[in-house]
């Protein structure tokens, strides 16, 4: 469950608060006069969030590619990959 905590906390408690954010792998968010702030996240866990994102950029523009009949048979596709990947290797 993601906590809620103030920005005193976050001054005077900094390396508790990392090893919460570490060991639950929750986000904490941090107020300021009572008004959500910051959202405070371990490296892992915005590595991860960011690496997801990318995902779902990734698939919506697929999803858009097929919708508009931007598409090539998987075999041709492997293909031009196997190529490249050679020309990569070979040169």
């Amino acid at each position: 469950m993601e906590q809620i905590r103030p920005s005193a906390e976050l001054r005077n408690h900094y390396s508790d608060l990392s090893k919460l954010c570490r060991e639950t792998r929750q986000p904490i968010h941090i107020t300021v006069n009572g008004r959500n702030d910051t959202v405070l996240l371990s490296a892992a866990e915005y590595a991860q969030m960011k690496a997801e994102l990318e995902l779902l950029r990734m698939l919506a523009e697929a999803e858009e590619d097929a919708a508009a009949g931007r598409t090539a048979p998987a075999e041709d596709t492997f293909a031009d990959i196997r190529a490249r990947l050679n020309e990569r290797k070979n040169g």
